[in-house]
């Protein structure tokens, strides 16, 4: 039998709906006890966990550490999955990027290089920020956002 045989409607549903689904994920890279002596910790600890068991805070950010993964993922579904590895989120930039042309070629200011890129990383930064864990971009909160970004921007002076 297959970790993956233990899922519950809800994991099969959403593979990584609990704890419990996010850390198969993990331990599926290699057996449970080759995972336990990696985290440091007793198999039948991990056993446990694979069953449903919580993790306290200090244990779950152990296992996320030893593992590389970050520990908003691993406690919540959210984020992303790797913590060390940078990974550029194409669709939030492509949104992000939409959402300034389109605000800024309906206002009459221009704006320099450094606060164009400001506003687009800012809107970036908020739609990455808010990204649902089905992948959903809040574009009509990014919208909003993105308004009162330019106007803090504009406020400032040009560098």
């Amino acid at each position: 039998m297959t970790l993956h045989s233990h899922l519950s409607k809800e994991e099969k549903s959403d593979p990584s709906a609990t704890f419990a689904a996010r850390l198969r994920i993990l331990v599926a890279e290699s057996s449970v006890s080759a995972f336990a002596r990696k985290v440091g910790l007793s198999e039948s600890l991990i056993r446990k966990y694979l069953n449903g068991t919580e993790p306290s805070l200090s244990r779950a950010d152990l296992i996320a550490r030893r593992v590389n993964v970050s520990l908003e993922w691993l406690a919540t579904g959210c984020g992303y999955q790797y913590r060390q590895a940078e990974v550029v989120d194409e669709a939030a930039l492509m949104v992000a990027n939409q959402i300034a042309q389109q605000l800024l070629s309906a206002d009459a200011r221009e704006l320099d290089e450094t606060q164009g890129l400001t506003l687009l990383v800012s809107i970036y930064q908020f739609l990455r920020a808010h990204k649902k864990t089905d992948g959903y971009l809040d574009e009509p909160g990014a919208r909003q956002f993105a308004v009162h970004a330019l106007a803090s921007i504009q406020a400032t002076e040009p560098l």
